[in-house]
């Protein structure tokens, strides 16, 4: 009779050396922090107590009897030193240039989105307890709190990430974690175009458009890169000018000198000392801006953004979630209504219409792929509606073998009712530049 052959192994079996390995990662790391001299350690710059941390951990991998091979003692004492300097379980995500956003569902589940698509990773934290202090080390860092009284929170890290976290009892099955990722360098316009995020011909309008100090919003869904097209456009605002920036969670990487940075601030246990985006708003307005931008407009602010797009502060502009460019300004009227004032809707339109010139919808397509889908302009009120007029599409025309979008950038054939201003500010740009054809193929006509 054959010998029978060997059962596979357990999930038990895989799972008892990673509870081995983490309880003395564990071990190890409370004595570790037992014997730093707490004295020395203030005396310590950065590096040297980084340096001083790794000796240590080393020493004590050294003389574990748990760790049987070099691999366990290099692979212990990195986990260390991520636990003690950075996001512990998360630093090998965060090293990965691939990856954009991670989205822990709970200690056990961490996804992370790789050149468009969500996929699981092996990453687990101990437990919820675990996953807490990776995230409160996180948002004290920014003077800010998540706790069961306080269970929603914004922050961001030094790289500009932004995190959102929802704790219990909010969160049913442990706390939810997003980041969202920022390279360690801003993209510039030319690199979107590279990328076939927009055209040449509607980059080169839209640059026109920032140097020529148009009002301008970026609209579009999470995740679609509004941030990343709105750091890319800043780059061509003259440098003489002074920025304001007001943002809930600082993430905007302005390319240029002159930027005065402001952040919200929640409030306390008590729900006292908050200071919100309007409160800023209003305070900006006494700083000397020559521009005004606020990360992302979400609701009261809006009539305030309004207002200074409307009193001398030209080429303003902001960000905000709308699925097309109508909708975008249909949003604004909505949140202006959130203010508080008992104002006719013709009222509100007619202030949209005046203050608002150009809305860019930015698209995140099929396969993770981001463009820029619309470029209208605002070109008056009727009395009764907004009119808005479509520069430049992005129509989809299908999904490749890989099921990623493919389509066609189209120029519609109208000419911008402020192309005099940008010619007058010095842009250089023709008449056939908004000719009707197909973009991306010189001299194709529809």
């Amino acid at each position: 009779m054959a010998p029978r052959p060997p059962a596979p192994p357990r999930a038990a079996d895989h799972a008892e050396p990673e509870r081995r390995f983490a309880r003395t990662k564990r071990e190890l790391h409370e004595k570790l922090v037992t014997a730093l001299n707490v004295d020395a350690v203030g005396a310590m710059t950065d590096e040297q107590l980084r340096l001083e941390v790794r000796r240590g951990a080393e020493e004590l991998c050294r003389y574990s009897t748990e760790l049987s091979t070099a691999v366990e003692r290099e692979r212990l004492v990195q986990e260390i030193m991520d636990e003690a300097f950075g996001l512990g379980p998360l630093e090998s995500l965060m090293k990965d240039p691939a990856v954009a956003d991670i989205v822990i569902n709970g200690p056990h589940t961490v996804y992370v989105e790789r050149h468009g698509r969500l996929e699981l990773t092996g990453v687990r934290f101990e437990d919820d307890r675990h996953l807490r202090q990776v995230v409160q080390r996180i948002v004290g860092r920014v003077g800010r709190r998540v706790d069961e009284a306080s269970p929603l929170v914004d922050a961001r890290l030094p790289d500009g990430s932004r995190v959102n976290a929802v704790f219990p009892p909010i969160a049913l099955d442990g706390p939810l974690v997003s980041i969202r990722r920022f390279g360690a360098h801003a993209l510039s316009l030319g690199a979107l175009v590279a990328s076939g995020a927009l055209p040449p011909e509607v980059a080169e309008f839209l640059t026109a458009c920032v140097a020529s100090k148009v009002n301008t919003i970026i609209s579009g869904g999470t995740g679609s890169g509004k941030t990343t097209l709105l750091n890319a456009l800043s780059a061509f605002i003259p440098d003489a000018e002074r920025i304001v920036t007001i943002e809930d969670a600082a993430e905007l990487r302005l390319q240029r000198r002159h930027v005065a940075r402001m952040e919200t601030r929640p409030g306390n246990s008590e729900g006292a000392g908050a200071v919100t985006t309007r409160d800023l708003l209003k305070n900006a307005l006494r700083m000397r801006p020559d521009r005004i931008i606020v990360g992302e407009c979400r609701g009261a602010e809006a009539l305030d953004m309004l207002q200074a797009m409307n009193t001398g502060h030209d080429g303003s502009m902001t960000t905000l979630h709308a699925n097309d460019t109508r909708d975008a300004l249909s949003r604004i009227e909505i949140m202006v209504g959130a203010a508080g004032f008992e104002l006719p809707i013709w009222v509100i339109r007619r202030q949209v219409a005046s203050a608002v010139q150009l809305v860019v919808q930015i698209a995140r397509l099929a396969g993770g792929a981001r463009k820029v889908a619309k470029v209208s302009e605002v070109t008056g009120f009727d009395g009764v509606e907004i009119a808005v007029v479509d520069l430049f599409v992005f129509e989809q025309t299908g999904l490749d073998a890989q099921g990623r979008a493919v389509g066609q950038f189209r120029a519609t054939g109208a000419r911008p009712r402020c192309l005099d201003r940008l010619r007058s500010h010095g842009a250089a740009l023709g008449d056939e530049l908004f000719e009707r054809r197909d973009l991306g193929r010189p001299g194709a006509t529809t």
